[in-house]
């Protein structure tokens, strides 16, 4: 396979895993994971991204319970919280921030991918109550803002990804 068909194959291959096995994530590949997320596009460059990388049991135990979606963490041997920094915004575009984030998250999606490991996204930001749970946990500064949770693992059985496309969602050239 060519790059490119590399890419792709990653791309539509992606999927959300919730299952794990106890096998713990190398450093290593959490590392490349927040590079890959580190190199994600950014409105103005400012990169407002922050990174908390975690893989102690007892951030991963508490994350069960972060809210009703996040029960993966019973099986995840790893997280991300993806947060935005305020300071890197400019006045006027304010809320780039969240693409930007949704870039990296993305990204990060997509290196979990590649690197053979299982992740789901976990929404956080807007929802008040999700975010000021990370904001008490991590005592965060006021600056930064939890955008997403991923859980990472091995995963446990073989997800197949899903078919998204849709040809009534594609216009071409007018409505």
């Amino acid at each position: 396979m060519d790059n490119s068909e590399v890419i792709l194959s990653n791309i539509f291959n992606r999927k959300s895993v919730r299952n794990f096995t106890d096998k713990k994530v190398d450093k290593a590949d959490l590392l490349t994971i927040i590079k890959a997320g580190m190199s994600a596009p950014s409105a103005l460059n400012l990169q407002p991204w922050e990174f908390i990388v975690f893989d102690d049991m007892k951030t991963i135990d508490w994350m069960v319970n972060l809210h009703d979606y996040s029960k993966m963490f019973k099986t995840a041997t790893a997280g991300i919280v993806v947060c935005g920094n305020m300071d890197k915004t400019i006045e006027g575009f304010e809320d780039f921030w969240i693409q930007d984030c949704s870039a990296a998250t993305q990204n990060i999606l997509l290196a979990i991918e590649a690197l053979n490991l299982g992740g789901v996204w976990l929404g956080i930001y807007p929802i008040e109550e999700r975010c000021n749970k990370l904001i008490e946990y991590y005592n965060l500064p006021l600056n930064i803002v939890p955008f997403a949770v991923i859980a990472l693992g091995h995963p446990s059985n073989v997800e197949k990804s899903k078919n998204k496309w849709d040809d009534k969602k594609l216009h071409w050239n007018k409505w």
